[in-house]
């Protein structure tokens, strides 16, 4: 796949997801956060939408366990053959384990941190409601500095972002907290540090992860407690697809448009004594859009190995 793609720059996001079981299936137990009986996997996406990596775990687990067996194996796959490598979690992976891990391995990271007094504190100038009429754009203020909580054993960055509320009648502040490395380079400081983790427009990994996990965790996991290889594969060879085999008019669509308008589509079987005849309506794909899609895929095709 990436020696189609060939990424210089890899941007690896973890998280975990419910997948909700209705009998007595083994490892399945309730989940007070999701509230339902459920496993509890554990998925590694990079920023293309691929799924790298999963784990399925008992449903009564921490978002966070085992991330060292789904998260060490993709990095060292990546080791040497990429020329950075990041990582991106949300505040179930604020882990003073998860931080040595991916400073030893020379890694980019932002981690959403919980906020606590101290963290409070310490922008308490940011969280003050400016003078006047509120602007009819969103104001975003941003502050960097030191911290070193209990557990960690040296001060790292913590970036903090803080936005008004647009909800109406609300004169509240939302500020949200993001530890992140020291990264040399200002334009993937102002990527990383500045937008957090769980905001979808600045994260490209955030927005196809959720689609993902909804598409990994599916009944095809209940069977075996080891991770889900079918829909594993069967979201993957879907996401390939719609990033290596449509054109761009195709660009917009999703991985539901994608098999509601090609692959579930309906056709009519002509059969003559030399060859077959699909005949397909041109409501959903144009006939343009076919031709270039069966162009892509050809192209994907291996050369013919040397006589």
């Amino acid at each position: 796949m990436h020696k189609r793609r060939q990424p210089r720059v890899v941007v690896l996001e973890m998280d975990s997801s419910e997948s909700p079981t209705y009998g007595a299936q083994e490892g399945s137990a309730y989940n007070g956060h999701f509230g339902c009986t459920c496993y509890h996997p554990l998925f590694k996406f990079n920023q293309l939408g691929d799924l790298e990596r999963c784990a399925l775990r008992s449903g009564n687990v921490h978002s966070a366990a085992s991330w060292r067996e789904v998260l060490e194996p993709v990095v060292a796959r990546y080791r040497g053959t990429v020329k950075r490598c990041c990582f991106r979690g949300d505040v179930a992976f604020a882990n003073p384990e998860i931080y040595e891990f991916l400073e030893a391995e020379g890694m980019g990271y932002a981690i959403r941190l919980p906020a606590d007094r101290v963290l409070q504190d310490k922008i308490g100038y940011l969280l003050k409601r400016p003078v006047g009429r509120p602007p009819q754009e969103v104001c975003r203020y941003y502050a960097s500095f030191r911290y070193q909580a209990g557990s960690w054993t040296k001060p790292r960055r913590v970036v903090a972002k803080s936005l008004p509320l647009r909800r109406r009648g609300s004169s509240g502040i939302r500020v949200s907290f993001i530890r992140a490395s020291a990264l040399s380079s200002p334009t993937w400081r102002g990527r990383w540090s500045v937008s957090s983790p769980s905001t979808t427009t600045a994260a490209p990994a955030s927005s196809t992860s959720k689609k993902a996990k909804a598409r990994s965790s599916g009944p095809g996991c209940h069977a075996d407690p080891s991770p889900p290889p079918a829909p594993r594969a069967a979201y993957n060879l879907g996401n390939f697809m719609r990033t290596l085999a449509m054109p761009k008019t195709a660009e917009p669509w999703s991985l539901t448009s994608l098999r509601e308008k090609l692959i579930k589509i309906g056709a009519k079987v002509v059969s003559h004594g030399r060859y077959t005849t699909f005949q397909m309506a041109e409501v959903a794909v144009p006939r343009q859009m076919f031709q270039e899609i069966l162009m892509l895929i050809a192209q994907l095709r291996a050369p013919p190995a040397p006589t």
